[in-house]
Order: C-alpha cells, then structure tokens, then sequence
C-alpha cells in the first residue's frame, strides 16, 4: 500500500530527474527526505511491483538508433514462451498483450534496420512463430506522459 509520501515521490521522479552524483539526496532535498528514506521507499515500491524501474528514455533518432513497433499473431498457449524469447533481447522496450488476432506487441530500438530484421527472424525461428508484423517508425510523435499519483 503507498501512502501520501509514496505518492508524493512518485510524483517528483517522473520528470526533471537529477543528473548526478546523488540523484537521490537531491530528490530528497526537493520532497523534505533523506537520501536514505528515498532510496529505502523506491526499493519497497519497486520489491511490491508498483514501480518496474527507473531509468533514462532516450529518443533513438537522436542517437542515431532505429525503432520499430512490432505485432506477433500468437497461439494462446505459446504467449509465455514468445514473450520470454522477445524479453531476452535488450533492445525490447516494451512487450505487452493485446485483445486482438495480433495479440503481442513489442518495439525494437537497434543501431540498425538491419539488426531488428534479424533479430525478429531470430525469434521466429525459436519460437515457431512466423506471423511478425514490423513497423518501423517513420515519424516519430513524442508525447510526454507524466502520471499524478
């Protein structure tokens, strides 16, 4: 269960994160805690599953990076198998299920076209898994997404 400081601090990291040494102890400072309370706190939230991670998001145009929105038309009773084979990919931002014939959807960020191709012809080769729609980004739309807890 979060409480109005778990809130509160939710709330604080989701934009202007610090870049530095104690990142930490600066959101600290900015919500009235200590270093330590706000590190123990994430922990708690991350170990209770509210939060998954933290961690930069970069724009991969802008490091000379591809991406691409991938959809996979997956029987029922391989989902599992396919999203553990997508997920061992570090360019996989997000894999996540679908109600719909194309049930998974995942998104690739690579150094090249080349690499995603590849890859996803990895995939269906391990999972049996021929139906892998890929669709590259060719405008990127950046919409800032920010949650109030």
């Amino acid at each position: 269960m979060m409480d109005a400081l778990d809130k509160k601090l939710l709330n604080g990291i989701q934009s202007g994160f610090p870049v530095c040494a104690r990142p930490y102890a600066v959101i600290g400072e900015r919500l009235g805690m200590e270093e330590a309370e706000v590190l123990s706190r994430l922990q708690r939230l991350k170990d209770t599953g509210i939060i998954r991670r933290i961690g930069g998001n970069f724009g991969p145009e802008n490091l000379g990076y591809f991406s691409t929105l991938c959809a996979a038309r997956v029987p029922e009773d391989k989902v599992d198998f396919f999203a553990e084979v997508v997920n061992r990919y570090p360019g996989v931002t997000h894999n996540y299920i679908r109600e719909n014939d194309w049930n998974v959807w995942f998104t690739f960020i690579e150094p090249s076209r080349e690499i995603i191709a590849r890859n996803l012809e990895e995939i269906a080769e391990e999972t049996g898994v021929a139906d892998i729609l890929n669709l590259p980004a060719t405008h990127v739309f950046k919409i800032r997404a920010k949650f109030s807890v």
